[in-house]
């Protein structure tokens, strides 16, 4: 069992949970996921891992309502264990890899973080400030009261630009709006890593393409199982078929097709859409990703 040690409302129907985690906690990296169930008969729900604390055991999670499981994960109180915290899961980032550390402190790096996003993102940028290296980022929301660690992330990065949509606070607009502005007055990227909603990633890829900025997107927003086995986030990354929770879940954004990504994901939300799913995929729904025996 996990206990929960720590439980934080971030914003409306968005809160924070520590949890007691030591395996996990030893071993996750900025980048990764965990899979947490309630209790034995509850949904498996993938999440991002927001930040770890290896001294004291505990990996951070934000949790936003969607579902009956995140509703069911968020009444639960300080003292209160999960049944299930199974992680490290998915391919840890590479700029956060200490093989590929001088290599990255050479690059100028800008992270757009659109809603939830944020708490993947703030991990990495927390990694790279402690390894000497500080990168912009953009935070985006729709409206003021769904941001949520400003302050956290001013500590860590070297600017932030925070946006919202309907302009209650910050930068009237998207981070596509924000990030085009800082390139025109100036600001010169080596690399994008934009961390959000699907159709956020897919326009600032589709900005990126275009100041020819190398981009890496998260496609988080699509697992389901978790370990390539229900074929949810199955996705075609140049051409080939990838799974983002196993070969993810950070790609580069200018190879993915997003109108793919985005029709499958709605057609898997219904039990006849991932029927015909499973249908016309064939073996490669699932077990065609190499990582298992489906």
């Amino acid at each position: 069992m996990y206990p929960i040690v720590r439980k934080e409302q971030l914003a409306d129907q968005i809160i924070l949970m520590d949890i007691k985690a030591p395996r996990v906690a030893k071993s996750c990296l900025p980048g990764q996921f965990i899979i947490a169930k309630v209790d034995e008969v509850g949904e498996r729900i993938p999440l991002t891992i927001c930040d770890y604390d290896r001294e004291k055991e505990t990996v951070t999670i934000v949790v936003q309502t969607i579902g009956a499981g995140t509703k069911r994960m968020m009444s639960l109180n300080v003292g209160d264990e999960l049944e299930d915290f199974v992680g490290p899961l998915g391919c840890a980032s590479e700029l956060c890899m200490e093989e590929n550390l001088e290599e990255t402190k050479k690059k100028k790096i800008v992270f757009i973080a659109g809603g939830l996003g944020t708490a993947p993102v703030y991990p990495q940028v927390k990694w790279l400030h402690e390894h000497g290296i500080d990168a912009d980022v953009i935070m985006g929301s729709r409206t003021k009261d769904l941001l949520f660690y400003i302050d956290e992330m001013k500590a860590v990065a070297g600017n932030v630009y925070v946006t919202t949509d309907d302009g209650s606070y910050g930068f009237h607009g998207m981070g596509t709006n924000q990030l085009e502005e800082l390139v025109n007055e100036g600001k010169h990227y080596d690399v994008c890593v934009a961390i959000g909603p699907m159709i956020m990633m897919k326009f600032v890829c589709l900005l990126t393409k275009k100041l020819e900025i190398p981009t890496v997107v998260s496609m988080n927003p699509i697992m389901v199982d978790g370990t390539g086995m229900c074929g949810a986030c199955r996705l075609v990354v140049d051409g080939k078929v990838k799974f983002a929770c196993v070969d993810g879940p950070e790609f580069d954004g200018h190879l993915v097709d997003f109108d793919q990504a985005m029709k499958r994901q709605q057609q898997y939300k219904t039990q006849e859409g991932r029927a015909k799913l499973a249908y016309e995929e064939g073996a490669t729904h699932h077990g065609g990703c190499g990582h298992c025996n489906g």
